[in-house]
């Protein structure tokens, strides 16, 4: 086969070329290519620790923001039950001032009218007495022709009245 005996005599060009071009491969890819993306590589994951490191930072920051949120709303919602209990107190204690002196009032106008009524009472037995008094008098005078005085019939009066 010629080609096995044509083997030996190219063989050492097919090296030497094997050797420039892996030698050419090497020095430019190898020596001039790799560190340049191992370089980028190296800062692309410094750069994404770093930002990994500064949004750690930034969600501890929103934590403790919203920590003291927390605790402020809580304080204020404190604060306004506070104010509505001091509001329903105040306004118990002003309703129950109004109740009082509605009170009063009308106890003092029932009082009122009682005694109206009292003097009412006593105007009216009065005058049935003197009316009952003058007309048991008239029929005496009329019935039996007797004359009966005033003080007599005002008494005969009040002890029929009040028995």
């Amino acid at each position: 086969m010629p080609q096995i005996s044509q083997l030996a005599e190219t063989y050492a060009s097919q090296i030497f070329w094997v050797l420039i071009f892996f030698g050419f491969v090497f020095f430019v890819i190898g020596k001039g290519m790799v560190p340049k993306v191992m370089e980028t590589m190296a800062a692309r994951d410094s750069q994404i620790a770093a930002d990994l490191a500064h949004a750690e930072a930034a969600r501890r920051a929103a934590e403790g923001a919203d920590a003291g949120w927390q605790a402020t709303a809580a304080q204020q919602r404190a604060k306004a039950h506070a104010l509505i209990a001091a509001a329903k107190h105040d306004a118990a204690q002003a309703s129950e001032a109004r109740l009082h002196a509605a009170a009063s009032v009308i106890d003092a106008r029932v009082a009122d009218a009682e005694a109206r009524i009292g003097a009412a009472v006593t105007s009216a037995m009065a005058e049935i007495e003197t009316v009952a008094a003058q007309a048991a008098g008239d029929i005496a005078q009329r019935l039996a022709g007797i004359t009966v005085g005033e003080d007599t019939a005002r008494a005969a009066v009040k002890e029929a009245l009040h028995g």
